[in-house]
């Protein structure tokens, strides 16, 4: 109702047929918000006082995506924009568990792990989600997949995994078992079997990013090491094992 027909149906007010003026302070209108509230229908849910979803800055992604790439170039293992049928020939004659990464032929991915597993080469889509990376599933399966910065933590966790499951040791957690898929998805079923990467000939590893992965190899703690800045911002670059 109008807030002036409710001040003067607060203004008066029957008592056994007696009309009588009630006291100024009663009279005062009520503010606008309160007639806001008490408008509001009985039967509406309450409003959740969980935290409103943010909005996903484009920058950031942005930053992320670049930080994946300039890895993958300096890793020698990324070979760019070719097809699942390339990957295929180049992995065929290699040992179980070699395996390349490769830009994604799917418009909804940006990279493809292409790995020899005991049936022959096969292909994971890498799903990019939140600034995070992790190896694609179905639906169910998703909420176990580990998900990591960049494709190249992502790599080494599962070689990681996968070296020291064979040793029967275990300082990095395995990765969770998943329910059976089709071929396309077998990487991602179980356990990946994932041992060394395969090189592009056309790309072989210097001898400063050699000795960089064999310091790597050895500790983590690099700022720890009597080295020279230009030498320690050199490890920073690439803070990894392969």
């Amino acid at each position: 109702p109008h807030p002036l027909l409710v001040e003067e149906k607060i203004r008066r007010v029957s008592l056994g047929g007696i009309v009588v003026d009630l006291p100024e302070p009663i009279m005062q209108p009520l503010p606008v918000m309160a007639f806001q509230e008490e408008s509001a229908p009985t039967f509406a849910a309450p409003v959740p006082e969980s935290n409103p979803p943010q909005t996903r800055d484009p920058e950031e992604d942005l930053l992320c995506i670049a930080k994946t790439f300039a890895y993958l170039q300096e890793s020698g293992w990324y070979w760019g924009s070719i097809t699942a049928s390339e990957a295929k020939q180049h992995l065929q004659k290699m040992p179980e568990g070699t395996f390349l990464v490769r830009d994604s032929t799917h418009p909804n991915y940006l990279f493809t792990l292409s790995v020899k597993t005991n049936r022959g080469p096969t292909n994971v889509r890498i799903e990019y989600t939140d600034s995070k990376f992790r190896l694609d599933s179905n639906y169910l399966s998703k909420p176990r997949i580990l998900a990591f910065p960049d494709v190249v933590s992502l790599i080494q966790h599962y070689v990681m995994s996968c070296t020291m499951e064979s040793k029967n040791e275990a300082p990095y957690p395995p990765p969770s078992p998943l329910p059976p898929m089709q071929k396309e998805m077998a990487a991602a079923a179980v356990h990946l079997k994932l041992i060394r990467p395969l090189g592009r000939k056309d790309n072989i590893p210097s001898l400063q990013h050699l000795c960089r992965l064999r310091i790597n190899k050895s500790t983590a703690n690099v700022d720890q090491l009597p080295l020279p800045r230009r030498m320690g911002d050199y490890l920073k670059q690439y803070p990894f094992q392969l």
